[in-house]
């Protein structure tokens, strides 16, 4: 297990990811669920990748495409919302969490490349 407020909250937003799509497959959506079901878990393996790559251009690429995917995710969330198949409320908590995993994202691919003067 990491310790590192990264790698937590893209583990816990994954979980929460998938309860979401448990929820979503109840109602038998699944068009939509499986999409935001990887882009969502995508965003922690693409972090977790990051931890053990092979100098800074492969973890600068990792956190990028883990960027990518939670970008993708936000869209699917704004999706499920405007089609009704989640809250209001329920946007806003994943959403935020969402966001929240792009700021550290984006900050830690800004000190990387801060760092190399790419």
């Amino acid at each position: 297990m990491r310790n590192d407020p990264l790698s937590n909250q893209s583990m816990d937003f994954a979980v929460s990811i998938i309860r979401l799509v448990k929820k979503l497959k109840e109602k038998h959506e699944t068009i939509i669920s499986n999409q935001v079901g990887r882009s969502g878990t995508s965003i922690g393996a693409n972090i977790r990748e990051a931890q053990y790559a092979h100098g800074t251009a492969d973890f600068s690429a990792k956190l990028r495409i883990a960027l990518m995917e939670a970008n993708e995710t936000g869209y699917w969330l704004e999706l499920l919302l405007r089609s009704d198949y989640i809250s209001l409320q329920e946007y806003k908590e994943l959403d935020a969490a969402c966001t929240s995993i792009r700021v550290m994202l984006i900050s830690s691919l800004n000190t990387v490349n801060g760092k190399t003067g790419q």
